[in-house]
């Protein structure tokens, strides 16, 4: 579906920002590839592009990739930019960058969403999803392209029903330059964790698209160049089981009409391990990540958090039932919770060595707007608005102490051995779990074959060579080689490699604490 525009034509230029260098971008990972240079393709700002009238032209520049340029800016009549809290300083960048030569600009998505006095530089503000504010912004924007004489903020009170969402516009994006691809199934979740702001944001009665839409949108991605996987961005893939149910069929028979090319990841709760009839789909849909917000392994902590339903199953049971069915868990750890003690530390290490959890996004505490855990902070006055700290929150431990916690988490979770350890014990006792996949042309393709051996080049030369935990890899590299296990090789290397640089960052305050914290923002992945 498409906007209606009138017969007035107008050029929108829509620019999604660089980001810090962070835990889950994998950026380390792309001089290892065959040119990856971003993450993945925007899929808010996308979807937007492809909303717009018909006879509207749309440039879009995603700023990981390359800078939108002078050349391009004069182009444009209107600019466009969305992004999340942790873009915030990139977004009023493009806004004063785009004013210089006099073009309104409009933000949406997450972040103005959640707070709109974040932004008072910009021109028009979208707050909300997809609907009648977008109509709204088009309706002015063809009237009168000019900036506005005050900042103009537009609420979507009626959402366009997903149903209708236009495919993204991947045709505009360089998808053979991203890590991997994404796609979206539903918009919201059903538990009310204290500090997420999912449900605040996007309701607790998740909406939908159709099976039909998800195979559309991922045959559009292959026919664009999105090569190796595709995440599920959706906020809990099982947010409405009955629709996680009937999807997983129309992704089983398109991994086999496509070769299974493609492998897919998501994201969902830890109960997810109470329903082998959704586990034993994604198997032969080929599934074989999924991230769980375990939180912390103290179940007193997820109590008080309103996390109970990661306790409807024991964790390390559920982690072992997802490794049964050939997927291989990622978790996020938060420290800095009230419940948080002395020993908390020495506690997540052992769980990630009982867990042999390969990935685990550790974060410091941060209180995010539209969360309880934001309005719980406000009334005890526990909110620090200070940017040079990684974290909002007053600990009920000592700040420094916190910190010093999550250092040591980072520095020992990741040092090179124990990690590549880890990943080992996933070969051997959940990658064998998957589901055995044919030879296809489409796998065994000349196009991937010669990325393969790109790939394993590089490796080998940056690490192998030039490395400095050249020891802890060819021990891994050799026991991969000698058993033909190429691609586990590829796909462990390009992660680990990155946690292992990004850990080190870490650890001697290189890389903020928080994937949510403003500090050090300035320090971003520069355009190529």
């Amino acid at each position: 579906m498409r906007a209606e525009g009138g017969q007035t034509a107008r050029r929108i230029l829509c620019v999604f920002p660089r980001y810090t260098s962070s835990f889950g971008t994998f950026e380390h990972a792309y001089p290892l590839t065959d040119g990856v240079q971003a993450f993945m393709p925007p899929q808010g700002i996308l979807v937007i592009a492809a909303y717009l009238p018909e006879n509207w032209e749309v440039r879009f520049v995603d700023e990981n990739i390359r800078a939108a340029s002078a050349e391009d800016f004069e182009w444009a009549e209107a600019v466009f930019v969305s992004g999340m809290h942790i873009q915030r300083n990139q977004m009023n960048d493009i806004c004063r960058r785009a004013h210089a030569f006099d073009l309104a600009v409009a933000i949406g998505g997450p972040s103005v969403s959640a707070c709109p006095d974040h932004y008072p530089s910009f021109d028009y503000l979208h707050i909300g999803e997809l609907g009648d504010a977008t109509d709204a912004l088009i309706a002015r924007l063809a009237r009168d392209p000019s900036r506005p004489e005050q900042q103009v903020v537009l609420q979507t009170e009626d959402r366009l029903d997903m149903t209708l969402f236009p495919i993204p516009a991947y045709e505009l994006a360089e998808c053979s330059k991203y890590f991997l691809g994404s796609v979206q199934y539903s918009s919201g979740c059903p538990y009310q964790c204290e500090f997420c702001d999912i449900p605040g944001l996007y309701g607790r009665n998740p909406r939908l698209k159709t099976p039909e839409q998800i195979v559309t949108e991922l045959d559009r991605m292959l026919e664009c160049g999105i090569q190796g996987s595709v995440y599920f961005v959706d906020d809990n893939f099982i947010g409405n089981r009955k629709a996680a149910l009937d999807l997983l069929p129309h992704l089983v028979e398109w991994q086999k009409k496509t070769g299974f090319s493609i492998r897919l990841a998501c994201e969902a709760t830890l109960n997810i391990a109470k329903r082998p009839e959704i586990l034993q789909l994604m198997r032969e849909a080929y599934f074989v990540t999924i991230f769980c917000g375990i939180e912390t392994p103290e179940p007193d902590a997820l109590r008080a958090m309103h996390k109970d339903h990661n306790m409807t199953v024991p964790i390390m049971e559920a982690i072992e039932t997802l490794n049964g069915y050939g997927i291989e868990v990622v978790s996020g750890i938060i420290l800095g919770l009230d419940t948080d003690k002395p020993d908390t530390g020495k506690n997540l290490l052992h769980f990630i060595a009982e867990s042999q959890i390969p990935l685990l996004t550790i974060n410091l505490l941060q209180a995010l707007p539209k969360t309880p855990l934001w309005d719980r902070l406000e009334r005890e006055h526990r909110l620090i608005a200070d940017d040079d700290r990684d974290s909002n929150v007053d600990f009920l431990l000592p700040y420094d102490d916190v910190v010093a916690t999550w250092k040591d988490c980072m520095a020992e979770a990741y040092q090179p051995d124990k990690l590549l350890a880890r990943f080992e014990y996933q070969i051997e006792h959940t990658y064998g779990n998957r589901r055995r996949l044919p030879a296809t042309r489409q796998r065994a393709s000349l196009a991937n074959i010669k990325r393969g051996l790109i790939m394993i080049r590089n490796i080998f030369w940056q690490i192998g060579v030039k490395g400095d935990y050249r020891r802890a890899f060819w021990k891994f590299a050799w026991r991969r080689m000698r058993r033909g296990e190429f691609e586990h090789f590829i796909s462990v290397m390009l992660v680990a490699h990155h946690l292992i640089v990004y850990a080190r960052q870490a650890c001697i305050g290189q890389a903020t604490a928080s994937n949510y914290s403003l500090r050090l923002r300035e320090a971003a992945v520069p355009a190529e």
